[in-house]
């Protein structure tokens, strides 16, 4: 029922039960009054004047109270009625959807959201709190977007950053040697070859993460890459990754061993650079923890490609392989069970994390696992891309 006709409606009746009282009253004054004298002369059909009782003090008072009774209930009731529709109306109809849409109110201004309102009747008021309760879920799920997006931007600045890393680290790695003056012209050859082509890349992994929002919405973009480029590139990766983290001869330490198998490969269409950035954090992850060797695979089965890294040292932690990697997750300093030890060793998940998502846009998967007692424990990581052989 609208509130209009609530109104009416309990205007009617209040106001209709002040009239019945009222005149009830004046009833009961009338009544009253009829059994009191009221004095005067009373004349009889044949002329004769009879002088009637007189009222007594006592009796004129009453008799102008009755009055003052009879006159104040015909104006007091009526209005008092209309006072009490109004007093009704306000807490059946008014009071609880006021308190609630204040309480609303004062819950949105402190920025919380996490709530419910009830619509608690069909009327205009009732209708009011069904949209304020839109509303307040429309900015639920706004702020919730804004914080989606803030927390995607804050994972894409992360990967970004990441991932720019281990081509920092090859430019480096090249830098070093080209300072070591090669006299072999063909080393110099592939030297400046592998700046040019790291400073290419890092050159379109810029413009491509500045024009996204998402990590998820970089672009993929195969072209036929021939296995034995894959399998020099990996020995590159690899041996630049130990210049750079591997053990140091000088403090004593033993020497790394990194092997490299290439199975199958011969051409295949691939994001080379999706590759090689997936490539660069396992590998380097490998070299950074591993204890004295590290083994690296790459096989072809049917239409996918297996980036296969193994490394003996810790292992991964046990909550890495059941939940796989989370940006910023927890323990995101102990990737492979081992505490970092300075603070540019803490990668924050990321490279695991980007690695996830590089190899799910290519249509595959990134597993994670500890090795077996036969391999001697350690961890792998496998990055699975879906591909074609190039014809």
């Amino acid at each position: 029922m609208g509130l209009r006709r609530s109104f009416f409606l309990l205007s009617v009746v209040c106001l209709s039960m002040a009239l019945l009282l009222t005149a009830g009253i004046y009833a009961a004054c009338l009544k009253i009054g009829e059994g009191i004298p009221r004095g005067g002369i009373a004349i009889s059909y044949d002329g004769t004047m009879t002088e009637l009782e007189k009222p007594s003090p006592q009796q004129e008072r009453i008799m102008e109270w009755l009055g003052r009774i009879s006159m104040l209930t015909a104006l007091v009731l009526p209005v008092g009625g209309l006072g009490m529709a109004g007093a009704l109306f306000y807490k059946w109809k008014l009071k609880e959807p006021i308190r609630i849409l204040r309480e609303g109110t004062e819950r949105i201004g402190m920025q919380d959201l996490d709530f419910t309102i009830s619509a608690v009747s069909g009327d205009e008021l009732g209708q009011v709190c069904a949209a304020f309760e839109t509303m307040r879920g429309e900015l639920q799920r706004t702020n919730q977007e804004l914080w989606r997006q803030a927390e995607e931007r804050r994972r894409l600045n992360a990967a970004f950053s990441h991932d720019l890393r281990n081509p920092v680290t090859v430019l480096k790695g090249t830098v070093k040697l080209l300072r070591q003056d090669i006299e072999d012209a063909v080393g110099r050859e592939q030297a400046l070859r592998r700046l040019e082509t790291y400073t290419l890349r890092i050159e379109r992994y810029v413009e491509a993460m500045s024009s996204i929002q998402r990590l998820e919405q970089m672009p993929v973009c195969r072209k036929g890459v021939d296995g034995t480029v894959l399998e020099q590139e990996l020995e590159e990766t690899a041996s630049l990754f130990m210049a750079m983290h591997g053990p140091s001869a000088a403090a004593g330490e033993p020497s790394l061993r990194v092997s490299v198998l290439v199975q199958g490969v011969t051409g295949v269409n691939v994001d080379h650079g999706i590759f090689l950035t997936v490539a660069e954090n396992l590998i380097g992850n490998a070299v950074r923890f591993a204890k004295r060797e590290v083994k690296i695979s790459l096989r072809q089965e049917e239409r996918l490609l297996t980036l296969s890294v193994w490394d003996d040292g810790p292992g991964y932690p046990a909550w890495l392989v059941k939940e796989g990697p989370k940006p910023f997750g927890k323990a995101a300093d102990t990737v492979h069970g081992k505490k970092a030890a300075s603070a540019d060793t803490v990668h924050f998940g990321m490279g695991l994390y980007s690695s996830r998502i590089l190899c799910g846009k290519h249509g595959g998967v990134l597993r994670l696992e500890n090795g077996t007692k036969e391999e001697g424990g350690g961890a792998r990581a496998m990055a699975v891309f879906a591909c074609q052989r190039d014809s």
